[in-house]
């Protein structure tokens, strides 16, 4: 088994949670779970910042710019998901709108009405589900033209 995150020489450490944690379920026995974390010290180059990670888990980083927050959360080879959390609608929509992603929120997180379509960018996956989008899909589209006046035809 992989450990969640890099050992703490890297300087990483979990500021909050990390443990492991047991559910009472007896049908949940044997599974692997970790309590809600937040990971401190991150760097960009860390597994755990560059990767997917499904689970209650929020690396921590530090930045100075929009222009930098974006290229960085942009520097990755996935794009399921992102948030932008501030008080400043107009800078959220600015900075949400350059993120690769494909399920953004803003002041929230996780917050997916079934009327969304739900998917990620790049190597997380293609397509779309739940919203108007999704039912594209189950759908076959054939365009027909018909022409009303003389009709031309070479065969004749």
């Amino acid at each position: 088994r992989q450990p969640l995150f890099e050992s703490t020489s890297s300087g990483i450490n979990a500021e909050y949670g990390g443990g492991a944690v047991t559910p009472d379920d007896p049908d949940l026995a044997g599974g692997l779970y970790i309590a809600p974390t937040v990971l401190g010290g991150c760097t960009d180059d860390m597994t755990v910042v560059k990767e997917e990670v499904f689970g209650p888990v929020l690396s921590l980083l530090i930045f100075d710019t929009e222009e930098e927050v974006i290229a960085r959360a942009n520097n990755t080879h996935f794009g399921l998901g992102a948030a932008v959390c501030t008080d400043n609608l107009s800078r959220a929509y600015r900075v949400i709108s350059k993120i690769e992603a494909g399920s953004c929120n803003v002041n929230t997180y996780n917050a997916y009405p079934a009327v969304l379509p739900f998917g990620g960018y790049k190597n997380s996956g293609i397509g779309r589900e739940l919203g108007e989008e999704c039912l594209n899909y189950y759908s076959q589209t054939k365009a027909v033209y018909v022409e009303t006046g003389d009709p031309w035809c070479p065969f004749e």
